[in-house]
This record gives structure tokens, C-alpha cells and sequence, in this order.
């Protein structure tokens, strides 16, 4: 089993060059394997846009890319154009074409929102996201306490596992109504998932206008990382690959907890695109 870290977006990790300024996506390719794209979430990017973000990076990096806020079925998210739901997630596949002729695409992160709970209907969306996706690689977030019900859960992992969809374990306040437990199972032998939201529960618990910031500051302690190495190395029964994404991002406190995961756990990435000269490490 391999240990891959990730981060949320490139541009906010400044901790990574040590410099006050965006970090542009090859900069971050030099120190970490992988990294997950928000932007599909918002809007479908130009395939020119994609194949720059290959040509940036190195042919083993690999993306995470965010489903459209349309095919999770957020309440106020409207499809481009007025296209139909099928024909949503037949212009996304499209536009992921040049990852997955490069093979760079690490998984197809579906986060659904609060409001989609334990029900049949929402039970049989999970079946026609796996038709309408075919066989590409996905992973769900599930953001509603019901799916972790004990009557629930065990029904939920053999579901993921007939589906081959990597149920994500996520860190967030999970001592408050508005948050899920973590929740750490492999349901498929490729990859297992964690993305960790930080443990801020006042500002989880708040919401307002800074409410999407507010949630995200915090910082990891080395024992709470320490913890997390173990849990991730006696996963059972162990997947190919376990990925960590930092979402930490608001005090811009992703990059370093990361950077102290990966010596706890000592991780060394093969493959990352070489540094530039002034970066490099000479004692």
C-alpha cells in the first residue's frame, strides 16, 4: 500500500517555495504527486486548459477533479445552457479526455451536500452516477450524518464496494449535528480516500458570510498527524493506494501539515517534476 498526499488548489500553499506569492501548478508539482481541482465544480474548464495543467507537470503527477456542483445535486446549481442531467456528465467525461490519455486522472470526487441524505431515491442517484460515469474512478463525500447511522453504514460500504466507489473519510467537527464522523473503510481496492477539513468546530458551527474560510482554519497538531499515520497504515483490508488531501487551506496551514505527515510517515514521491535550481535542498 502507497501513502499519496494532496492539497486543495496550487496557488494558496506558499509555505511550498517560501515565498509570499501564488504558487503556480509547477511549482507544486515539485513537491507533491497530486492535487485536487476545484474548478469543475464551478464551471467545466477549455480542454486548452487541461492539456496546459499536463504540459505543467510531470507525466506521474495526477489529478482529483471535482464533479460538476450540478451532478451532486446542490440545491441552487444549475446545468450550462439548460442541458439535461445526462448530458452534464456526457460534457464533463469530454472534457477530461486528455487526463485520461495520459492516465493522470487519480479519481472523480463527487461532495454532495448536507441536504443529500439516507434515502432510496438518493441511494439509487449513487447507481446512475456509476451508469452515467461508466468505469472512470470515482469517490463520494456524503455529508449527512444519516449515512452513518450504525443501521445504515455497514449497507452503505457493501453499496460502495458493489459500485466501486471510494466512500471518503472525512475529517471535519464531527461532535456537531452539521458534520459526519470519520469514517475510514476501503470499499475499493484502488484507492482510499481522506480529505481533511480541520476541526474548527465554532467556526464549522457558524455560518455567515466568511463562513467557507472560517471553517477551514486550522491546524493540525504533530499528535493528531501522528494518530492519522496509524490509522491509515492498519486500514484493513488495505487498498493499492491511500490518497490524503489538506483542505486546510484558510491560514494557509495545508502545505505545512502535509509537509509533516510526510515525514512522519516517510513519504518520498518519485516521479515529481525537478526543482529549480534555487529551490534545491544543498545541505
Amino acid at each position: 500500500m502507497k501513502t499519496t498526499l494532496a492539497l486543495t488548489t496550487w496557488t494558496e500553499h506558499p509555505a511550498l517555495i517560501n515565498e509570499s506569492r501564488p504558487v503556480t501548478l509547477r511549482e507544486y508539482a515539485q513537491y507533491l504527486p497530486a492535487v485536487e481541482v476545484d474548478t469543475f465544480f464551478y464551471a467545466l474548464p477549455q480542454l486548452k486548459t487541461v492539456q496546459q495543467w499536463i504540459n505543467d507537470v510531470s507525466p506521474d503527477f495526477q489529478f482529483i477533479v471535482k464533479a460538476h456542483q450540478s451532478m451532486t445535486k446542490h440545491p441552487r446549481a444549475v446545468t450550462p445552457d439548460g442541458i439535461s442531467l445526462p448530458e452534464m456528465f456526457a460534457c464533463f467525461k469530454q472534457v477530461l479526455r486528455p487526463l485520461l490519455a495520459t492516465n493522470q486522472l487519480k479519481t472523480v470526487l463527487f461532495q454532495f451536500p448536507p441536504q443529500f441524505d439516507a434515502t432510496v431515491k438518493n441511494i439509487e442517484y449513487l447507481m446512475k452516477v456509476r451508469q452515467w460515469m461508466g468505469s472512470l474512478p470515482i469517490a463520494i463525500e456524503l455529508r449527512n450524518r444519516s449515512w452513518y447511522r450504525s443501521a445504515v453504514v455497514k449497507s452503505l460500504v457493501g453499496y460502495c464496494q458493489d459500485l466501486k466507489l471510494t466512500l471518503v473519510a472525512a475529517d471535519e467537527p464531527n461532535q456537531i449535528e452539521a458534520s459526519v464522523p470519520f469514517y475510514l473503510a476501503t470499499t475499493n481496492p484502488n484507492l482510499a480516500l481522506i480529505r481533511l477539513h480541520g476541526r474548527n468546530a465554532q467556526g464549522w458551527n457558524h455560518p455567515g458570510q466568511e463562513w467557507r474560510k472560517k471553517r477551514t482554519l486550522y491546524r493540525y497538531s504533530d499528535e493528531q498527524l501522528q494518530s492519522l499515520s496509524q490509522r491509515i497504515l492498519a486500514l484493513q483490508p488495505a487498498p493499492r493506494e491511500v490518497c490524503v488531501i489538506f483542505n486546510n487551506n484558510s491560514g494557509r496551514d495545508a502545505a505545512p501539515n502535509a509537509q509533516t505527515l510526510q515525514k512522519i510517515m516517510g513519504l518520498h514521491f518519485r516521479g515529481l517534476v525537478p526543482r529549480d535550481p534555487k529551490q534545491l535542498d544543498l545541505f
